[in-house]
This record gives structure tokens, sequence and C-alpha cells, in this order.
């Protein structure tokens, strides 16, 4: 089906004359060879113009996993200038969930009378003994489902069981699980849980930014999260740390122009937050999401992030009105935190200390087939990435 999408402005008001205004009506227009070389062109222009581009590799951080499997599904960082690093963040919510949350799901599906509901990525990442997808094999009852209200739906089919979703996400899947908890209160359906893993993406990019192993120069701020909160809540990020941001699109042009936008800003020495995706975006999010997140859930004091330790207010819980319906609280569970193996070096790929490449299991114990860290098992993984479409040198990994 056409989408009726404008990209106004490809090149930003800065560069009046080279201006350029595309009514774009389909996919395949977003990804365009001559206006991605047009637009390149620029950005190769751009960095020779920046001055500190000139004493080492600007970092550029994609802040969400769909950004990082778009970058190397169309070849994009290949095409970059070389003193552009592209750092692959934390925007991943299967690849940040610890060891220990995954045990506590198995710690669930392995109770009696227990149906455990959960989206298909999470199937294979590893706890401290196994994944799901190996209780699932040893006779636990794990299904996967397309949304929470799958999960509500086999609650009503079997009243005699306690189905538990596995709520997984940033602000992008939050608002589905809220509204179908508040949909169980409405029938009062009894058997239905929520075992929360919600986070949230602003404390995690202030984390980021307080790091001291890491100088990140801009960010390209994730799409669908910002569906939903809008643009004002990554204001900080330019008035107290003095960082571009822009929201991005997730097709190769998108990417393109939204690198483009914040190395114009990097060569103004500004920074602002700008939204490239506005034909999705809209400057305000939506309303309605945030109500219902707000009216199901509320602030953890500190949540637990795979590679980046214990971060303040970055996770979720279920207020006390829907109590009934939290499996924390019906269900006992280990609760304890678990250090992924030392070999496994998820944490510094995570931070972008290091490359996926670079780790010492990647391409050997770890990979799709046989993940060994969570950033190997989803698509949006650095790792599964690297794997499916990096040019990686075969003696590297042999």
């Amino acid at each position: 089906m056409a989408l009726l999408v404008s990209m106004a402005g490809l090149l930003n008001s800065r560069m009046k004359k080279h201006r350029e205004t595309l009514h774009m009506k389909f996919v395949d227009e977003f990804r365009d060879p001559e206006m991605a070389k047009r637009v390149l062109a620029r950005i190769h222009r751009l960095v020779g113009e920046i001055p500190a581009a000139q004493k080492r590799p600007l970092q550029i951080m994609e802040v969400c996993g769909g950004h990082t499997h778009s970058i190397f599904r169309y070849g994009l960082e290949e095409l970059l200038p070389e003193n552009i690093e592209m750092v692959h963040g934390p925007g991943c919510p299967v690849c940040v969930l610890p060891m220990g949350r995954v045990d506590d799901c198995i710690a669930i599906a392995e109770q009696p009378n227990v149906i455990f509901t959960t989206f298909g990525d999470a199937m294979r990442v590893p706890g401290s003994n196994k994944s799901l997808q190996q209780a699932s094999a040893e006779g636990c009852d794990v299904r996967m489902v397309y949304s929470p209200l799958d999960a509500l739906q086999l609650a009503r089919k079997h009243p005699d069981k306690k189905v538990v979703f596995f709520g997984l996400g940033f602000e992008t899947t939050m608002p589905s699980t809220a509204l179908t908890l508040k949909q169980a209160e409405k029938e009062r359906i009894k058997n239905f849980f929520l075992f929360s893993n919600h986070i949230t993406i602003i404390p995690t990019i202030k984390a980021i930014l307080d790091s001291p192993d890491m100088d990140i120069d801009g960010f390209l701020g994730p799409g669908h999260v910002s569906m939903v909160i809008g643009q004002a809540p990554y204001e900080f990020i330019s008035m107290q740390y003095h960082r571009p941001l822009v929201i991005s699109g997730f097709e190769p042009l998108d990417i393109l122009q939204s690198l483009m936008l914040v190395l114009e800003q990097l060569k103004a020495g500004e920074a602002s937050i700008e939204n490239q995706y506005k034909r999705i975006v809209p400057e305000g999010g939506n309303l309605n999401a945030l109500t219902a997140v707000s009216d199901v859930f509320e602030l953890r004091e500190f949540f637990e992030w795979r590679g980046l330790g214990s971060i303040d207010h970055s996770g979720v819980r279920i207020r006390e009105a829907y109590a009934r319906f939290d499996a924390e609280k019906t269900f006992k569970l280990p609760n304890l935190k678990i250090a992924d193996p030392k070999s496994c070096q998820c944490g510094e790929v995570l931070k972008g200390v290091i490359k996926p490449w670079q780790c010492k299991l990647f391409g050997k114990q770890c990979n799709p087939e046989t993940p060994m860290g969570a950033l190997m098992v989803s698509t949006e993984g650095a790792c599964s990435a690297y794997y499916s479409y990096g040019k990686i040198d075969a003696k590297n990994i042999a």
C-alpha cells in the first residue's frame, strides 16, 4: 500500500541553497540509491569541516536496536567516512535482560498449572542454566504470543490455569501491556498475571552519558519509543550534556539524513533535539498511550540491566491498584543477581567499548544457533547483526 509520506527538508535549513523536498509515496523511495549518494556526499563533506573529527573518530550512537539492524542490513556503516564510528546502543530490550530475570521467568514456568507466555525473541535468551525454550522442551507450558492480548485470550480459554505474560520492552510495547491489564480488570479475569520487565529509555541514555568510559558526540534517537513519549523528554541531552539527538526513522535514507543532521549540528557547534521521523512521531507523543501507562505502572527505584548494571528509575512495576495481576507478588521467585560468564563480553559491546567481533566468543561458541550472550539472540542485537550482515574476516572467527 502506498505510504502517503513527505520527507521534507532532506537537507536542513542551514544549507538552503542545496535544499530539496521529496514527496515520497512508496517505501522503495526511502531506499533510492541516487538520493543516498547525494546525502552521503554531504556527510563526507561535513566530516571534513568538523575540527574534532580531524583528531579522532566522531562517535555517534544509534540508541535503538532497530537502527542497528537496518545499518547492517543495508551496509550503511561501510559507506560512512572512516572518522565516523557508529556505537551500537542498548536499545534492544531482549539484549539488556539480565540472567537473573530469565531465571525468574523459568521459575514461574516450572510451577504447576502455569501457562507462561512471551514474545518469540525472548525464548532463547540464556539464563544461568537454561532458556525458556529449553524449559519448554523439558515439559513446561511456555507459549509464544504476538501480543499481551493473546495471553489474555489464553486466560479466558483456560480458567483452571494461571496464565503469565512476560512484559518486555521499552515505552513502545508498554502501552499495549497496560491496556491489556485494564481490560483484564474490566472483565474481572482472575487467572491472568504480568511479569513486568518493561524498561524506560531516558534513564538509560543518561547512564550512558554519565559513563566515564564513553564519549558520545551525538545520538540517533529511537523512532518507535519517540512515537509514544514524544520529543520533550530528550531535551536534557542538549541542555545538560550539550549533545545533539535526532529522532530517526528506520529506512536507509531516514538513517543517513538523521546522521547528516547530527553532523550539521556538530559543525555549527549546536546541540538540540530534532525530529526527522515527523511522519510517525508527533512532537507531544501519544497522550492516550501515556495515560494508560501512567494508570497501570510506576517507576521502580532501580532496575538491573545486562552490561550496564543497576540504573535508577529505569524500569516500571505494577501499581498497587493492579497488584492482583502482579506475578512478582503471586509467585515465589529466586530474584537473584547473576553475573554473565566471564568469557562473555556483552557488557562491553553494549557500552560500545568493543565491537562484537572483538569478543573472544563471537562466531565460535556464541552464534545465532547456540547463543551464549543475549546480543546474539535478537535480530536487533549488535552481535546478531554483525554475524548476519557484517563483513567479518573469516580468520577472526575460525
